[in-house]
């Protein structure tokens, strides 16, 4: 069954759980989405009983340390099981050009060359703009450039094999020339910082980021299925469910997803 498995869900510095980054899977296949900010990837991913060896797809969304670090241990990973021969076939990393010469350069500047040898070999690097379209793990994936104020950033959309439409946004607000994307989808994955009643406190805005409400009007007014609120503050997690729960419930009449780190949510 096709499932996203959340591997963590935090904003760039929470402590008290691990950046945002995901996994959606098929059967024991999986395509990782973004690697969070250090080593905790693998760690996550051992707990899930994720193994390196069922990981050939990686998308980097953009350069922010807290979603492009942990890269470097998933390519670490990957060239120990190749020159052990446990990785049959290559790892694909799927960015746009400047982020992957960031990959590499970080790469050549961290790791050995037992490792670095294999990259653009084993490790292989495809470039993506926007509107472009590639199938991965047989489902089609159109990613599109976010229109981000910050950085480039890319987000997708996904067809899966029943049909349903995942669309994921990033770390940034819904742009709306981007509305079209997102339009009656089954599951949208929209950052949302903190609770609108708490925007004084964790100033959302300046950063450039959601609240809850905010997210929930956009999935509101496009008509979208589910709604799952990733990349948040951390200072409440043990009632960051059932906050979030409430008050986008107020906006937004469809289910609302709210997850923790490891959290499994089947599609």
């Amino acid at each position: 069954m096709e499932k996203i498995i959340m591997l963590g869900n935090g904003s760039a510095m929470v402590t008290k759980c691990y950046n945002t980054c995901f996994t959606i899977s098929d059967s024991d296949e999986y395509f990782l989405v973004d690697t969070g900010g250090g080593n905790t990837i693998l760690s996550n991913l051992e707990k899930k009983n994720i193994e390196i060896s069922k990981i050939h797809n990686v998308f980097i969304s953009h350069a922010h340390n807290d979603h492009i670090t942990g890269i470097v241990w998933i390519i670490r990973a990957v060239c120990q099981k190749i020159i052990d021969g446990k990785y049959e076939d290559n790892l694909y990393i799927y960015s746009h050009n400047k982020n992957i010469e960031i990959i590499k350069t970080i790469s050549n500047l961290l790791l050995q060359n037992k490792f670095t040898k294999y990259l653009g070999n084993r490790v292989k690097f495809i470039a993506i703009e926007d509107k472009k379209c590639l199938d991965i793990l047989n489902w089609r994936v159109e990613f599109f450039d976010i229109k981000s104020t910050k950085m480039l950033q890319f987000g997708f959309k996904i067809t899966l094999n029943s049909g349903k439409k995942v669309v994921f946004l990033g770390d940034e607000p819904l742009n709306e020339n981007l509305a079209d994307y997102v339009n009656k989808c089954d599951y949208l994955m929209h950052e949302a910082f903190c609770l609108y009643s708490e925007k004084e406190k964790f100033k959302p805005y300046e950063k450039h980021h959601s609240t809850v409400k905010d997210a929930c009007i956009n999935a509101s007014n496009l008509e979208v299925k589910n709604i799952i609120l990733i990349h948040t503050e951390d200072k409440n997690l043990s009632n960051r469910k059932r906050l979030y729960s409430e008050e986008g419930k107020k906006y937004f009449d469809g289910t609302i997803i709210v997850p923790d780190d490891l959290e499994e949510i089947y599609l």
